[in-house]
């Protein structure tokens, strides 16, 4: 039988309370133009081809959920240059959860957006 589930990851959804704002600030940390009007519930980042994108969900149409971030990373974003990525975050206002770490095949730091989430920045090396 064939599986009937693909083997790609197509979108990460970031729960935010403010759709507007959170758009805003993430198009400010990515570096990219917001692409038409935001409207609720969801506004897509594209990440490239082949990559899977960023959706932000704001669940305007769904009165009992709650947001409760959790306690670690939900994914990474990648840098060439570590510092200057953690220098872009700071600017940004973001609460840093990790200081720069720096390991034998990578630099890392943790940090949270307006609504809590936690996500990693990462420097490869090779």
């Amino acid at each position: 039988m064939k599986n009937p589930i693909a083997n790609r990851v197509d979108t990460i959804f970031i729960h935010v309370t403010d759709l507007e704002k959170s758009v805003e600030w993430y198009s400010k940390l990515l570096g990219v133009d917001v692409k038409g009007p935001v409207q609720g519930p969801i506004y897509t980042f594209d990440m490239g081809a082949g990559r899977p994108g960023l959706t932000l969900d704001n669940h305007c149409f769904d009165d009992m959920h709650e947001i409760k971030p959790l306690n670690h990373p939900l994914f990474n974003l990648s840098a060439v240059d570590i510092n200057a990525a953690y220098q872009h975050v700071k600017d940004l206002g973001a609460e840093i959860v990790n200081e720069i770490q720096t390991f034998p095949d990578l630099s890392e730091f943790s940090f949270k957006d307006p609504d809590g989430n936690i996500m990693m920045i990462c420097t490869c090396f090779s």
